[in-house]
């Protein structure tokens, strides 16, 4: 697939967020950022962005509920950065109307395709077309990079039903960290990452929850990332079957009424390999030391990321202090994983 972009996507991208943030077509919210290590030495960024919080929510009792509004049916050309490909467009990329990351956009498919069904080959190629492309481009002589990922099913952090893959610019994630002691979690993943079935597929002891990862090998076919993309889901499908029938009362598979699929997960995705994180929660209460609780910290895609973000103060300073809560919040979104093994 040929982008047929009229300059490089990284210029494309820039140019349009700059027009857009100073036309107020978005908001972007800063956060504050902390780096919080799990007990295998791990490094998470936790974002704290508590404007979010603040945004207004609908009373109940204002008007009877409609359909939610699709924000990907007729996009703001604002936000609108292009067609992909050019010619005969099965995509397109948008910016993100409400980043916390600069930069961030959106891959959305052309037609109207659920979010909760398989992902198909053209949304696969299209992500790693971009990808290469952004990965392509030079700035002040350093290789530019994007983490792509995918939320999928009711535990997993989507929010719009209309198909999307996301790109977060990786050097716009790490902007905020001055001592550069974090990297892509899915990075760590796939360079350290053992066999874990027979199937060839790839797992990293040292996370604590489930998680499937194929290496690509050099400009992988659109096939060849389709065939990883099912492995990883049939691998992480399995997972998630086996947890429900051990214990049921922590867990329902999806009704797959009109072609859903069982399970939520989150899918990560670099020019180096693809990662799938089976889901069983959206989040994970964060408790005081007294039990009583703190607030409850919802994740996305961006776990694979080895990122997270919280919207209250209590949240932000519970988890500075005490960074071991983290291990517990990653615990409860995924299924246990059973080579998981602590470093001394």
């Amino acid at each position: 697939m040929l982008l047929g972009l009229s300059d490089t996507l990284p210029r494309l991208v820039e140019a349009k967020y700059k027009a857009a943030k100073g036309a107020q077509s978005l908001i972007f919210s800063p956060t504050e950022l902390a780096i919080l290590r799990t007990p295998n030495g791990l490094p998470f960024q936790l974002r704290y962005c508590p404007s979010l919080a603040k945004k207004p929510q609908p009373l109940a009792q204002k008007a009877p509920k409609t359909k939610k509004p699709n924000p990907f049916e007729n996009p703001d050309p604002a936000l609108h950065i292009a067609d992909i490909p050019s010619s005969n467009p099965t995509h397109y990329l948008v910016l993100n109307k409400f980043p916390i990351i600069p930069e961030h956009f959106i891959l959305v498919t052309k037609s109207y395709k659920q979010q909760t069904h398989a992902l198909e080959e053209d949304d696969l190629e299209a992500t790693y077309v971009c990808l290469k492309a952004w990965q392509g481009d030079l700035a002040n002589g350093q290789q530019r990079r994007l983490f792509a990922f995918f939320n999928s099913g009711e535990h997993s952090g989507a929010s719009q039903p209309h198909r999307h893959l996301q790109f977060l610019p990786v050097e716009n994630v790490k902007a905020d960290n001055e001592n550069n002691d974090w990297e892509l979690l899915i990075d760590d993943i796939l360079a350290n990452a053992k066999p874990a079935d027979q199937e060839g597929l790839l797992q990293n002891a040292v996370v604590p929850f489930t998680h499937y990862a194929v290496r690509f090998p050099d400009e992988p076919t659109p096939s060849q990332l389709l065939k990883a993309y099912h492995d990883l889901y049939r691998a992480a499908e399995k997972a998630v079957r086996a947890f429900e029938q051990n214990d049921p009362a922590k867990l329902a598979l999806h009704s797959t009424e009109g072609g859903d699929l069982p399970i939520s997960y989150n899918l990560g995705i670099t020019t180096s390999g693809m990662v799938i994180l089976p889901r069983r929660a959206e989040g994970g209460m964060l408790r005081r030391d007294d039990g009583t609780e703190a607030g409850f910290v919802a994740l996305n895609g961006t776990t694979i990321g080895g990122t997270l973000m919280v919207k209250h103060e209590e949240e932000w300073k519970t988890l500075r202090a005490q960074p071991s809560k983290l291990d517990g919040i990653l615990n409860a979104i995924g299924i246990p994983n059973t080579s998981y093994t602590q470093k001394l």
